[in-house]
């Protein structure tokens, strides 16, 4: 397992559409271990292969509370089969460091993915899973969460991310 480099925004890889995977392979396997083994470091509760560079349909996720031990999911091909209810709280993101907003999601989604052992998996998901498959399945889809912001809020995000930015090039 390797620690990979996550892409930050503006990165115009973040922006382009992910291929679907034909089949789960070793080297597929490898990859979501490294993928696992990054997000943890950052630390993150999900990363999407695009951040780290590789333009895959494969996400990881793992949403247990920071005192409970590691639930690891890693989906291949995820999508997203429906979704209802509101939810409207502040997300972050490991390629837009230092920056959160409110986002609208669904909060309960039923969604459809292999898993490393090739079986499909159809699980209804709420909470913050449910927003963590959601930001995930956006990345696969060259979506960052601050895309979903209003224009007025797009034009303040830009200002405050330069400013994090230069500071932390200082």
């Amino acid at each position: 397992m390797a620690i990979r480099r996550i892409l930050h925004y503006p990165d115009s890889l973040l922006k382009q559409v992910s291929e679907p995977l034909d089949a789960v392979t070793d080297e597929i396997r490898e990859l979501a271990a490294d993928m696992a083994e990054t997000m943890y470091d950052a630390p993150g509760v999900g990363l999407a292969a695009p951040q780290i560079g590789i333009l895959k349909r494969l996400i990881v996720l793992d949403c247990a509370p920071g005192d409970e031990e590691n639930d690891l999911i890693v989906a291949v091909n995820p999508e997203i089969m429906e979704g209802e209810g509101e939810h409207f709280e502040e997300e972050g993101c490991l390629s837009v460091p230092g920056y959160w907003a409110n986002v609208h999601r669904k909060s309960n989604v039923r969604v459809r993915y292999t898993d490393l052992g090739g079986e499909v998996v159809d699980r209804e998901v709420d909470g913050l899973l449910a927003v963590a498959f959601q930001h995930e399945i956006d990345h696969l889809n060259g979506t960052l969460f601050v895309d979903h912001l209003s224009v007025l809020k797009k034009g303040i995000f830009r200002k405050k991310y330069k400013k994090i930015m230069e500071a932390q090039d200082q």
